[in-house]
């Protein structure tokens, strides 16, 4: 399998539930769950027949809200970038970037939280029932918080 075919496993309709921390880096431990809709797409096709990308579009009817991800290959680097976007900002948040390796994606990156910098760390599982996980640090890396769980499901 080539870094192109690494997302093939999410390429379709899911039903996704989604379980977040109601509030980040505050230490709260109140978790809400909610059901959202995704259809996943490759995108840009090359020459070659690869695919250097996908697109999924998730709808989440119970938050009232739509959001979009990008995912997009280097084979110069084997590298991913995924941007996600939604309509409750209208603005395209900074990639978190990152391989897999034995089946697993490990992605970095920096934003903003409640007015402060911090690192962002996303991992996705793969298989029958992929799984993503974002996670949050204020120092640097030191030590996350996981903020959001997402379960894919047929």
């Amino acid at each position: 399998m080539s870094g192109f075919d690494d997302f093939d496993f999410l390429i379709g309709d899911w039903t996704v539930t989604n379980e977040r921390l109601r509030a980040r880096l505050v230490g709260s431990t109140e978790w809400e769950t909610f059901t959202a809709f995704s259809h996943i797409e490759k995108v840009m096709q090359a020459p070659d027949g690869t695919f250097g990308g996908n697109l999924d579009q998730m709808t989440v009817p119970e938050r009232g809200f739509t959001g979009m991800t990008l995912r997009l290959y280097n084979p110069e680097t084997g590298l991913w970038s995924i941007y996600w976007s939604d309509t409750k900002s209208y603005r395209l948040f900074p990639p978190t970037i990152g391989r897999f390796e034995d089946g697993r994606g490990i992605f970095y990156g920096d934003d903003v939280e409640g007015g402060v910098p911090v690192r962002v760390r996303f991992l996705w599982t793969g298989g029958e029932e992929p799984r993503w996980e974002q996670a949050m640090s204020r120092d640097s890396g030191e030590t996350w918080e996981v903020n959001w769980v997402m379960r894919f499901g047929r």
